[in-house]
């Protein structure tokens, strides 16, 4: 491995945010899951959940829209509810969903420096009712247009880079935030402890 590479992945590993992940419910189309992937790499996210409860789990994504994010992210996947918010309880302190209802909070108004897991559901219905249960709030994007929706990999990217955004305000990327253990099992996966 070059000292070029070697850097630019320590960097990576250095600017990871392990107070911040997204869950993904019932997302039909693995391009929208890997556009989603790519631009969780591009803010720092390591960790994404995907939840497949009413359709099959995913086997492959769309290597051309995620340019191989999930290779450099830790995927889990879960067909049971109660386990995967489990899981995000236990480690995130916060948990919206994204949805469109009288009592969502605009996204610019959001507090993305707390520890949060952000929910964004599948691409006909949404975060579902069963899962919004699961969530201490909904939140949208504000909207003038016609149509009240965006694509989720949009509407995700958006989202996440005003938690970049605010994360970045608050000097969240200038020094490495992960626990120990994370960053060295990541060196360890990347390569970089040979």
């Amino acid at each position: 491995m070059t000292e070029q590479r070697f850097n630019r992945l320590t960097s990576v590993i250095n600017h990871r945010q392990p107070d911040l992940t997204i869950v993904l419910e019932n997302v039909f189309d693995p391009h929208n899951i890997s556009a989603v992937m790519r631009t969780c790499d591009a803010v720092g996210i390591q960790d994404v959940y995907i939840l497949n409860n009413r359709i099959p789990p995913h086997k492959k994504w769309g290597n051309k829209s995620s340019s191989t994010a999930s290779q450099w992210l830790t995927i889990h996947q879960f067909t049971d509810i109660e386990e995967c918010f489990k899981v995000i309880r236990n480690k995130y302190k916060k948990v919206y969903a994204s949805h469109l209802g009288d009592n969502s909070v605009d996204v610019y108004k959001m507090n993305f420096t707390e520890s949060v897991a952000l929910i964004f559901g599948n691409e006909t219905f949404g975060v579902s009712d069963e899962i919004r249960k699961y969530a201490d709030g909904d939140f949208i994007i504000p909207q003038v247009g016609i149509i009240k929706s965006l694509n989720i990999s949009v509407a995700c990217a958006v989202t996440l880079y005003e938690a970049f955004r605010q994360k970045n305000e608050k000097g969240h990327y200038d020094k490495s935030r992960l626990p120990e253990a994370d960053s060295i099992k990541l060196k360890d996966q990347w390569g970089l402890l040979q």
